[in-house]
């Protein structure tokens, strides 16, 4: 019988775990059966959600599947089932159905996690998905057959991580595209931390702080949201802000699937994987991109929540689950280069370097990169199966 290799997911690490799976097989001429089951046969470009025309931040994955001979099964997995190793999935149209499989990989993501916080799921909008994320354009642009009040013209962007920073400072000329450069628009950024960027260097805070100022973004810090209703936003001191465009950008968690697997996981629900993406005690099951708690080198560096560190990791994983079935050397997932490339707006961009986040490039030289970057690095390849392979080796050169 074919040996079968399942992936759950078609993101970063989902696309590129298959992707690297079919390059081993294929190079030792080996037939194994790679399964991607997946809502859709499209790679959603999540890091570009802040963007406007949201709709179109979408690549197709089936010409690129087809060339390579990996499988695409529309779906959504819904219970792993890891003692008679299988899978059960569901169809749009509701129908269930039962996969086995040789190896897992759990490549299934991340998703905002409100329930904390009153009136944040009901009121609040996000970035977590493409659905969403156009619910949250197609809401702004309505803004302007709105009468004009403070609720209106103000948005609170509630989380200064990087995705609630970029979406931040995209707003002061989305705001003055819709309302008019005359509009008295107001940004405001609910963080909890003491300063903006409080987590990261000292020359990068800086950097954040002097687009925030120039841009005329606002940062309430040492601050908490209580609610959020119709209305606006309330905060742990009492404090209100009127606003009919409330955006949550915090409390990111690994995809529920993890929970029906018996293994250490990290407070942000992620599988605790070996050197070889192996979920800890379940050597058949790898977990990669955003679900797995990866060290990225020897020094005691994890792997983000970023597409940077999930297309590595799909590599990766997909490279190992295929050796193991053929009998190769797995390749021990290393990543010791990081770097962060920050969209700020009508600003520009910063760009950093290692885990210490030393500025290289700002402003209009690191706004190039970082459109080169979220333009063309990320995307997938030319559906052309030499050089999708070529790519797909997980010791190929990559950022």
């Amino acid at each position: 019988m074919r040996k079968q290799i399942v992936i759950v997911g078609a993101g970063f690490a989902g696309m590129w775990a298959a992707l690297s799976a079919a390059r081993l097989a294929d190079k030792h001429q080996q037939a194994i059966d790679i399964t991607v089951i997946a809502p859709q046969p499209e790679l959603r470009v999540r890091p570009r959600f802040y963007e406007k025309d949201v709709q179109t931040l979408v690549a197709p994955l089936q010409p690129l599947f087809d060339v390579t001979g990996v499988k695409f099964l529309p779906g959504t997995v819904e219970q792993i089932l890891p003692g008679c190793k299988q899978i059960s999935w569901k169809e749009a149209s509701g129908e269930t159905h039962q996969c086995r499989y040789d190896r897992l990989i759990l490549a299934s993501g991340s998703q905002i996690n409100r329930g904390s916080v009153a009136g944040a799921a009901e009121y609040a909008f996000d970035l977590d998905r493409l659905e969403s994320a156009v619910r949250l354009e197609q809401h702004l642009k309505s803004l302007s057959d709105q009468a004009e009040s403070e609720a209106r013209n103000t948005v609170v962007v509630c989380g200064g991580g990087f995705t609630g920073i970029e979406m931040a400072l995209e707003l002061p000329g989305r705001l003055r595209e819709i309302l008019g450069h005359d509009a008295k628009t107001r940004v405001v950024v609910v963080e909890r931390g003491a300063e903006p960027g409080g987590r990261w260097s000292k020359a990068l805070r800086e950097v954040i702080g002097e687009a925030s100022a120039e841009l005329g973004v606002e940062w309430l810090v040492n601050a908490e949201v209580e609610s959020v209703n119709a209305s606006g936003v309330t905060l742990k001191d009492g404090r209100t802000l009127a606003s009919q465009t409330v955006i949550w950008t915090v409390g990111v968690q690994a995809n529920g699937l993890t929970t029906q697997i018996d293994a250490p996981r990290d407070r942000q629900g992620r599988l605790h994987v070996t050197t070889e993406l192996q979920v800890v005690g379940h050597p058949e099951i790898y977990a990669t991109g955003d679900v797995a708690y990866a060290a990225t080198d020897d020094k005691g560096n994890h792997a983000l929540m970023t597409c940077q560190h999930a297309i590595l990791l799909g590599k990766f994983a997909g490279n190992n689950a295929a050796a193991s079935l053929l009998d190769i050397a797995p390749l021990p997932y290393r990543q010791e280069m990081y770097v962060t490339c920050l969209d700020l707006g009508a600003w520009g961009a910063v760009y950093t370097e290692g885990w210490d986040q030393q500025v290289k490039l700002t402003r209009e030289e690191a706004k190039k990169l970082k459109m080169s970057i979220v333009s063309e690095l990320i995307y997938p390849p030319k559906a052309e199966k030499a050089v999708a392979f070529e790519i797909a080796d997980p010791l190929a050169p990559f950022v």
